[in-house]
């Protein structure tokens, strides 16, 4: 059985070999693509975004206010679950009419 001193310069000696493989990997992958760019005749910025599909944006935009409780300022869009000042205004008998900006 191996000593925990012999391991660790197993382990060390390991670490050693994947760094030095993926150093190796990396600088041909830049010389296959420094080539490929030679012979299609392209530069850097000809890789730059504006060749690229636009980002999708991944938040919603922001919405006009459609409804205001002139008491108070509060405003809906009129999208997802009304707010408590609009369902408390409408079950005292106002209607959505009445608060449309």
């Amino acid at each position: 059985m191996s000593s925990l001193s012999e391991l660790l310069a197993q382990k060390a000696a390991i670490e050693k070999q994947i760094a030095d493989a993926q150093r190796e990997e990396k600088s041909g992958a830049i010389a296959q693509v420094k080539a490929l760019m030679a012979e299609h005749g392209l530069t850097l910025s000809d890789l730059s975004s504006r060749n690229a599909a636009a980002p999708k944006r991944v938040g919603g935009s922001k919405v006009a206010a459609k409804y205001r409780n002139a008491a108070t300022g509060e405003t809906w869009t009129g999208r997802g679950l009304q707010p408590n000042w609009l369902k408390a205004a409408l079950a005292s008998g106002r209607t959505l009419a009445d608060f449309t900006i």
